[in-house]
């Protein structure tokens, strides 16, 4: 069997090549791995004429035609995922009560007009004798109209409070968008970085199925010219089949990874895709101490920063609150008409003044409000402290996996390597009649579990820097196209 590459990932590179070119070669190369032996002969060598893990990536590259880069998923999910739809509209909702807030500086006109018409009949009696009783109609018309004014003077704060807190509140909220998209591209990323796993494996399991395929060829072969007994035949097809249920099982893994990758994306698309394959560099310090990159985190995260904006704001609020003991002073001001002819100057009134508004005692409402605004603000305060270990929590997990899965991926390409070597050797002695079937058969398991391993490891490195990138506030996240 001929060695897996040492990264699978890599084999991903054709599928950019355009999927016209990769069916031929498919068609070319895979032939011979399948033809049934002729002739009773010793058995060959157990190995592929293919590398399968390229071939079959350029196999499903024809299969699923277009292909999606790390980049195009994170711009899909920019512009489709419903949660940054949703984090939008509510910021701009925030801004808007900004505005609200702002208006309450500004005069307050308003207006009102009327026109009325109507008619009065009444019996006169005429002097005239002999005359009958006569009626008189008059007609009336009345119009009124006025312009009101109001301009806040000063009330000790109430005002501006309320326009700073919600400035500081559509702040947090613009924050919190950050934070949303951040979320966003975190799950965007972990899913296409299991498509590319559940890829890989796809390919460990259709080159285990292929080495099987060949083996039984071989196997049949030996059991024909009588070197080999035949239970040598049924165990390897029974390794044959555990190989196709291994196969169908990977297919179906990998199609619910694309589809998961769909819903991380916002769209509602099919799957005939393929991922481009990207090798993710380390994030800058990722080997700093944990205090440092704490820091960093607390410094640049969007959610730390939408808190410190919501304790700001209630700060706000709570002055407003006191603030409710004391009057306002605002500047008033009328013109209004009244009369038949609304273009009469002679029956036009302006009126002005300054009006003083206390409310002197309101139950104990007032300090009643104090003492809940004061409460929200201890709250708000706790869930900072408490958002502030979360962090350093998420930072230090996300470091000691980032340490863990380059260690891990180092251990497993050494497995890989050993693993290969010992299913050479386990061929080797099998042609050579001092070896057995089940041997056989077991190095093939455990260099399949190896590869997995290392295709499984590869990508939980790449996973675990983009969690670490999202526990340091980092949108961006450098990454290369393998291959």
């Amino acid at each position: 069997m001929r060695a897996l590459p040492l990264t699978l990932s890599l084999c991903v590179l054709p599928l950019v090549a355009g999927a016209q070119a990769a069916q031929p070669a498919a068609s070319q190369v895979q032939a011979p791995a399948t033809a049934p032996a002729t002739t009773p002969q010793a058995p060959a060598p157990a190995t592929p004429v293919t590398p399968p893990a390229v071939q079959q990536s350029l196999t499903m590259s024809a299969a699923e035609g277009r292909v999606i880069t790390l980049a195009d998923a994170e711009a899909a999910a920019r512009q489709y995922q419903p949660s940054l739809r949703s984090a939008q509209a509510s910021t701009d909702a925030a801004y808007a009560r900004v505005d609200q807030s702002f208006s309450s500086f500004l005069p307050q006109v308003s207006a009102s007009a009327g026109y009325t018409l109507g008619t009065s009949n009444r019996a006169v009696i005429q002097n005239v004798p002999g005359s009958d009783t006569g009626v008189v109609s008059n007609s009336t018309r009345r119009f009124s109209g006025s312009i009101a004014a109001n301009q806040l003077i000063y009330d000790f704060g109430k005002t501006s409070g309320r326009y700073n807190a919600s400035k500081e509140t559509a702040g947090a909220q613009e924050n919190s968008q950050e934070q949303v998209l951040q979320d966003a591209l975190r799950n965007v990323r972990t899913a296409y970085f299991n498509v590319l796993t559940q890829k890989a494996l796809l390919g460990v399991a259709r080159e285990t199925l292929q080495s099987e395929e060949a083996r039984l060829n071989q196997v049949n072969a030996s059991v024909q010219v009588g070197s080999r007994p035949e239970i040598d035949l049924l165990q390897q097809r029974t390794a044959k089949a555990n190989a196709q249920v291994a196969l169908i099982r990977a297919q179906n893994t990998y199609a619910s990874a694309k589809a998961q990758l769909n819903q991380t994306m916002g769209v509602e698309t099919a799957t005939d895709y393929t991922v481009q394959d990207v090798t993710v560099a380390a994030i800058a310090g990722e080997d700093e101490v944990l205090d440092a990159l704490v820091k960093r985190a607390l410094e640049a995260r969007p959610d730390v920063a939408a808190r410190e904006r919501q304790i700001s704001a209630q700060e706000s609020q709570v002055k407003v609150t006191k603030a409710g003991h004391l009057p306002s002073v605002s500047a008033t001001g009328n013109l209004s008409d009244v009369g038949a002819n609304p273009f009469n100057g002679a029956t036009l009134s302006a009126q002005g003044g300054v009006q003083l508004s206390w409310a002197l005692f309101q139950g104990g409402l007032v300090n009643a409000q104090t003492r809940e605004a004061n409460a929200n603000l201890r709250d708000l305060q706790a869930q900072k402290d408490s958002l502030r270990q979360q962090v350093r929590l998420q930072v230090e997990q996300a470091r000691l996996n980032v340490v863990a899965t380059r260690e891990a991926l180092t251990a497993a390409d050494e497995a890989q390597v050993n693993a290969r070597e010992r299913l050479r050797l386990a061929e080797g002695r099998y042609r050579a009649g001092v070896g057995n079937i089940i041997e056989v058969s077991d190095a093939q398991v455990a260099f399949t579990n190896a590869a997995a391993q290392q295709v499984q490891a590869t990508y939980d490195l790449a996973t675990s820097r983009a969690e670490l990138a999202r526990a340091l506030g980092t949108v961006e996240l450098t990454t290369l196209a393998s291959g």
